[in-house]
C-alpha cells in the first residue's frame, strides 16, 4: 500500500517560529517554480527541504536569502515580516548560505577568507585581523567549530574548507545556516563530522535548514522534513514516521532506486588504457602521479577519491585537454597520447562532465545546438561535405530521438538549455553521448545534484551501455553509486592509485577510509 502524505502533516507548535513562508509564488516566463508554497521552521531545528530538480526548492531559497523577490506571498523572520532586496540584507537580518561549491579563495589564508568582503578596520583604513583573529576564536569555541586561522585554504580538506564556509557565515552573526547539499563532495567520515557540527550548531541555537538529495542522510540529520514537488508544499513530515521509499514517493512518486548492476560478459578487448600517465601542475609538481588501468569493454570501472586528489586532472588527460608528461594512452588499442580532442571524440570517446552547467552545456542556447555540442563535425549534426556548418534539421532531428529515448522532459526542442530542470538537463547530455554510440564513456560525476528519478534514468543507460559492450570509466563522490555500478574501483589518493577494490566485498565507510589515506592497498581486486 502506497504512503498516504496527507495523515502526517506536521502543525509547528512554537507560537513564533524562525521562519514562516506563506504562500509563496515565483513565475518566470513559462514556468510557475513555486506555486503557493509554505514552509514553517522552528526555531532551534535541522529542517531538511527535499524534492526533485525542478520542485522549487533553489528558487524558495533564494527568495529566502533575498537574492531574487517572489512574486506573492509573505516571508516572516521571528513573527516580523520582512522582504530582502538582497543577501546582503538577508545577512544583516541573521540568515546566512554555505554553498555547495565553496566559496573560498586558495591562496588566502582561512581568516582572510573568512573576513572577505566584511574586513573590520581600524584607523587609517587598515584591516584590524587581531580583532578578526580574536572573533573567529570566539565564534569557533562557542559553536564548537577549530579551525587554524592562519592556514592557506588550499592545505585544508574537503571536510576543512566546509568548515572554514561555515564559520563564514557565522563570523558575519549568522543564527539561521542554510545547507545546499553539503554532502555532495564529502567522504562517509566527513558527513559524520558535518553531523556533528550541525548537532552543536543547533544545541548553541542556530536553526539550520537542510537541502539534499540523499534521503538516508535527511532521514539521519533532520527534526522536520517539507517535501516540495512541481512547485508545491506535498507533505511536511517527521522522520521517525517516514523512509526514504516514503520520501521518494512523495517526490517522485515511485520507490528509490538502486545502482545495481545486472551480471554480463566482460570482453578480453580493452577499451581504455593508460601506461604510466603523469600529469604536472604549474609548479611542476605531479598531480596525476604515474597511473596505469585499463577498462574492458562491457566493463565500469570506478574511481574513487576526495576531490583534489587527481581526478579531474585525470579525466582531462584521457579527454586530451590536459597535456601528459609521461606515459601513454590507448583507446581500442590505438596510442591517442598526442591526438586533439577532436580526434578523439570523433574516434568513439564519449564524455559526461562533472559540471553540467559549466562544461556541458551553452545555456542560452536551444536544445538542439547544445546536442550538437562535442559531435557537430561528424552526422547527423554536420553539413557532411562541409565539417564547418551545422546541419540544423539534422540537429533537430536528433535531438528529438535524444528527448524520447532519455525522456527529456521538454516543450520542443527549440527552448534554451537553462530552461530545464537540472535532472532534464543531466539526461540532455547523457542521451547526446549515449547515441553517439560510443567505445569508451566517461562519466564524471554522472549523477551529481540531480534528484532520484532522473538519477535513475541515468543508472539504466549506463547498465543498459555497459550490458552492450561499453567501457566505462565511472567518477563519482556518491559512494553508493561507484560500489553499485562499479565492476572494479580504484582509489586515487594524491594523485596515485593507492588500492584496487572488489565492489561486493566493500562498504562506503571503508571505502572513505581507502580515499581519505587512512587505508591503504597495493594488492588488485
Amino acid at each position: 500500500m502506497g504512503y498516504q502524505p496527507h495523515s502526517l502533516h506536521i502543525q509547528g507548535e512554537a507560537l513564533a517560529p524562525a521562519i514562516e513562508l506563506i504562500g509563496i509564488t515565483k513565475r518566470f516566463p513559462g514556468v510557475l517554480a513555486n506555486d503557493n508554497v509554505n514552509l514553517t521552521v522552528e526555531e532551534g531545528e535541522i529542517h531538511a527541504v527535499c524534492g526533485e530538480n525542478g520542485a522549487g526548492k533553489s528558487t524558495l531559497m533564494k527568495i529566502l536569502y533575498g537574492m531574487q523577490p517572489a512574486d506573492e506571498g509573505t516571508m516572516n523572520l521571528f513573527s516580523e515580516r520582512r522582504t530582502f532586496q538582497s543577501p546582503n540584507e538577508a545577512i544583516e537580518a541573521g540568515i546566512g548560505m554555505v554553498h555547495q561549491h565553496f566559496m573560498l579563495a586558495n591562496q588566502l589564508t582561512v581568516l582572510e577568507n573568512v573576513i572577505l568582503g566584511a574586513e573590520p578596520t581600524q584607523r587609517g583604513g587598515l584591516i584590524d585581523f587581531d580583532s578578526a583573529s580574536e572573533h573567529l576564536e570566539e565564534v569557533g569555541k562557542a559553536y564548537g567549530l577549530t579551525v587554524d586561522p592562519f592556514d592557506l585554504v588550499e592545505s585544508l580538506s574537503v571536510g576543512e574548507r566546509q568548515r572554514v564556509e561555515i564559520i563564514k557565515v557565522l563570523f558575519r552573526g549568522a543564527k539561521i545556516l542554510i545547507f545546499d547539499e553539503p554532502t555532495a563532495v564529502l567522504v562517509p567520515q566527513e558527513v559524520e563530522e558535518l553531523f556533528r557540527n550541525m548537532r552543536e550548531l543547533k544545541a548553541n541555537g542556530a536553526t539550520i535548514i537542510f537541502i539534499d538529495h540523499k534521503l538516508e542522510e535527511v532521514l539521519e540529520i533532520a527534526d522536520t522534513i517539507t517535501v516540495l514537488r512541481q512547485g508545491k508544499t506535498v507533505a511536511t513530515v517527521k522522520p521517525s514516521d517516514v523512509s526514504a521509499t516514503d520520501l521518494a514517493e512523495l517526490m517522485v512518486g515511485s520507490e528509490l532506486p538502486k545502482p545495481q548492476i545486472t551480471d554480463t560478459k566482460i570482453s578480453e578487448a580493452i577499451g581504455i588504457q593508460l601506461d604510466n600517465v603523469t600529469v604536472l601542475d604549474e609548479d611542476e609538481r605531479p598531480i596525476v602521479d604515474a597511473v596505469s588501468l585499463e577498462v574492458r569493454q562491457g566493463e565500469i570501472l570506478g574511481i574513487a577519491g576526495v576531490e583534489g586528489n587527481g581526478q579531474h586532472e585525470l579525466v582531462g588527460a584521457i579527454l586530451g585537454t590536459q597535456k601528459i608528461s609521461t606515459g601513454s594512452i590507448f583507446m581500442t588499442g590505438d596510442d591517442i597520447s598526442n591526438t586533439s580532442v577532436r580526434s578523439r571524440r570523433e574516434n568513439g570517446l564519449g564524455y559526461i562532465p562533472q559540471d553540467r552547467q559549466e562544461e556541458g552545456l551553452l545555456l542560452t542556447a536551444p536544445l538542439w545546438e547544445n546536442a550538437a555540442l562535442g559531435h557537430q563535425t561528424v552526422k547527423p549534426f554536420s553539413g557532411g561535405w562541409n565539417q564547418w556548418f551545422i546541419d540544423r534539421e539534422g540537429s533537430r532531428s536528433q535531438t528529438e530521438r535524444i528527448r524520447s529515448e532519455f525522456d527529456v522532459r521538454t516543450p520542443n526542442v527549440e527552448v534554451s538549455a537553462h530552461a530545464l530542470s537540472g535532472g532534464n538537463q543531466q539526461k540532455l547530455i547523457v542521451g547526446r553521448e549515449m547515441v553517439s554510440e560510443p567505445s569508451v564513456l566517461v562519466a564524471s560525476h554522472p549523477t551529481r545534484g540531480i534528484d532520484v528519478g532522473a538519477q535513475a534514468s541515468v543508472w539504466e543507460q549506463i547498465r543498459q551501455a555497459r550490458s552492450q559492450g561499453l567501457a566505462t570509466l565511472l567518477i563519482s563522490a556518491d559512494l553508493d553509486e561507484l560500489i553499485g555500478l562499479s565492476d572494479r574501483i580504484v582509489v586515487m589518493f594524491r594523485g596515485r592509485i593507492v588500492a584496487q577494490l572488489d565492489p561486493s566485498e566493500i562498504t562506503p565507510r571503508s571505502l572513505g577510509a581507502y580515499m581519505t589515506g587512512a587505508t591503504t592497498d597495493e594488492g588488485s581486486a
